[in-house]
């Protein structure tokens, strides 16, 4: 069933088309990947087919009915609004009835209108659903539904945008980078989810393991020329080496016959028979197809690295804390040469201290960080480039010298060098905004490679990028003679580059592991599970199952104590997150420790009704 086509569609920007009579069609349980180029207009392409952008000719055509969802780099989420408000903000008739018993839950007073909510649940069979949009937020750690939208952050906001599609339940989802602000385990939730779910997709990712497992079909656009490949991101590596084999062939077959026809052409008959005219003609088209040649240009990373001494950094008896919350806890480690360490962890535990003490950016509590003099940092950060209003491409290189130091004593024209980094010369005078995501992160990386560092520190690096720049900086990173430290949620590309994890498990506790992300989680995933969290799941069940034996009331608040506590939970740790900021004064902290003390003390004694109302279940 064709759900939607795009019909011959066009797009420019001044004198520059980004595409042209671009066409593909979308049919149920599809699950298609669109490659590009970055700036070669596929988030223009993802908003056309939203409706958000008009094409300059051409149709999108979708199925009458159909409910589309997108989600988008730039979200649409009302800042008044809460989480819980935002979910629900929907037509969709099943969780209009979710709503209101959950309205009837928290208004013990009103039986009545509970008991109608209850009935309406029965009648949608909406339990299921309720429980799956239920999971859907705990898994995109969503659990404050109080929370204003406009308090959010931005990664927290992405989230909430990625709930809502996913809880809406719409025809067509379609998606732009969806694993950008994910950790690493709700990347592999979602990849489960869309390999379970029987949803229909539409995708830009950059992530290689999301493309390879989830999608069963991949679009490239190259060159301006669209190419469909049936099957995952390994078949499209196979196949696109075919097609650009077969098409250098026929360039070199093209080339050697127009070298055979020029000899005849400048003998320039001078009899113009019908037969000699049409040879002519055919002449112009065999030198087109000979002069073909692929814009094969790929970023040049190339660099004069500071020269390593034997010491490169040291941590010594290393502990730090923000009040209750612990980072490091007598740390010890030394750097060796060439290393490459991957560092993975949940969000509060550390992993951005833990680099801004290894720069200097923050102090220690006690013990000592050494760094070898002959160190030099290079820290390409998720802040990415500072933008200055007007100002232009050629002159962010600038700011660092009209001549740029290579190996072996040779130096290249800031120009030059923005060329090897895939910036034409009419480019290189554009303004920095008007730069594509991926653009931007492909300047900002040229701004840390050309100081030439000899640590190198990638916080996120592959958000935004497009695939050709991620392979290329992946061979670069291989033959990089110093040291390395990544930060990244993107599998592949740490499988790709590291040698050993630093996995933060939180409580200042670093475990140090001696291979890449799949090794450790075959290693996780082979660990035998704890007894006490199925004995915890199996009381939890049958609590669960017994709370019809409580009274209405009863019922209710044991109901309400549970969310309470996870509210409660989620409010402490955002105040522990906050205790990550240097700059807080004394006065601050101390204000932070006061209520963290104040929560601690609530959710005290909401755990002590929760066990008083469990043990009555059990008499």
């Amino acid at each position: 069933m064709n759900y939607l086509s795009v019909e011959n569609i066009s797009k420019s920007f001044g004198e520059v088309a980004l595409f042209s009579n671009v066409s593909f069609g979308i049919n149920k349980d599809q699950k298609i990947a669109f490659i590009a180029k970055n700036g070669t207009g596929k988030t223009t392409i993802l908003n056309i087919i939203a409706g958000l952008e008009s094409p300059d000719s051409g149709q999108v055509v979708s199925r009458k009915g159909i409910k589309i969802e997108y989600l988008s780099q730039e979200d649409s989420l009302d800042d008044n609004l809460t989480v819980e408000e935002t979910i629900f903000n929907s037509d969709n008739e099943t969780l209009k009835v979710i709503e209101e018993y959950e309205k009837a839950l928290n208004n013990p007073n009103d039986e009545k209108g509970y008991q109608v909510a209850f009935e309406k649940m029965e009648r949608l069979n909406a339990w299921d659903f309720e429980t799956q949009y239920k999971q859907i937020l705990s898994k995109l750690k969503l659990d404050d539904l109080t929370q204003k939208v406009g308090s959010l952050s931005g990664g927290q906001r992405k989230r909430l945008s990625l709930a809502v599609i996913l809880i809406h339940k719409s025809d067509l989802l379609i998606l732009d980078e969806p694993t950008n602000h994910l950790d690493l385990e709700m990347i592999e939730w979602l990849e489960n989810y869309f390999q379970k779910e029987k949803v229909t997709l539409l995708m830009v990712t950059h992530d290689r393991y999301f493309l390879e497992r989830v999608c069963n079909e991949i679009i490239e656009l190259d060159q301006g020329n669209l190419y469909t490949y049936k099957g995952n991101y390994s078949y499209f590596l196979e196949k696109k080496e075919e097609r650009l084999a077969i098409e250098q062939a026929s360039v070199d077959k093209a080339k050697n016959l127009f070298v055979k026809e020029l000899e005849w052409m400048r003998r320039q008959p001078k009899a113009r028979t019908t037969k000699s005219k049409s040879r002519i003609d055919d002449f112009f088209i065999i030198k087109e197809e000979a002069h073909k040649r692929r814009d094969n240009h790929k970023v040049q990373l190339e660099i004069d690295m500071e020269r390593l001494g034997s010491k490169i950094a040291e941590f010594h008896h290393v502990s730090k804390s923000f009040g209750d919350l612990k980072i490091l806890d007598k740390f010890d480690y030394v750097f060796k040469r060439n290393e490459r360490i991957g560092i993975i962890g949940k969000n509060g535990t550390g992993k951005s201290s833990f680099i801004k003490m290894l720069t200097g950016q923050i102090p220690v509590d006690s013990g000592k960080v050494v760094i070898g003099e002959t160190i030099k940092f290079g820290h390409y950060s998720q802040d990415g480039i500072v933008i200055k209003p007007g100002q232009k491409v050629i002159e962010v290189i600038k700011e660092f010298g009209e001549y740029i130091p290579l190996t072996k004593g040779r130096k290249i024209s800031a120009a030059q060098l923005l060329e090897r980094f895939m910036f034409s010369r009419s480019r290189q005078y554009d303004f920095v905004e008007k730069l594509s995501g991926g653009e931007r992160k492909r300047l900002y990386l040229c701004t840390v490679l050309i100081q030439n560092p000899n640590f190198l520190i990638l916080d996120e690096p592959t958000n935004d990028l497009d695939i050709v720049t991620l392979n290329v900086l992946e061979d670069f990173l291989l033959d990089f003679p110093g040291c390395l430290i990544v930060v990244s949620h993107d599998r592949y590309f740490m499988d790709k580059i590291v040698d050993h994890l630093f996995v933060f498990k939180g409580d200042g506790v670093i475990e140090d592991f001696p291979g890449n992300y799949t090794d450790y989680k075959v290693y996780e995933d082979s660990k035998p599970a704890e007894e006490n969290t199925a004995v915890k799941n199996t009381d939890s069940r049958i609590k669960s199952d017994n709370k019809s034996k409580l009274s209405f009331k009863e019922k209710k608040e044991f109901d309400n104590i549970e969310s309470d506590i996870e509210a409660l939970t989620t409010q402490k740790s955002a105040i522990e997150a906050k205790f990550l900021d240097a700059a807080l004064s004394v006065e601050e902290i101390n204000e932070l420790s006061a209520k963290l003390q104040e929560i601690n003390q609530k959710i005290d004694q909401k755990e002590g009704r929760w066990f008083e109302l469990s043990s009555m279940l059990e008499d």
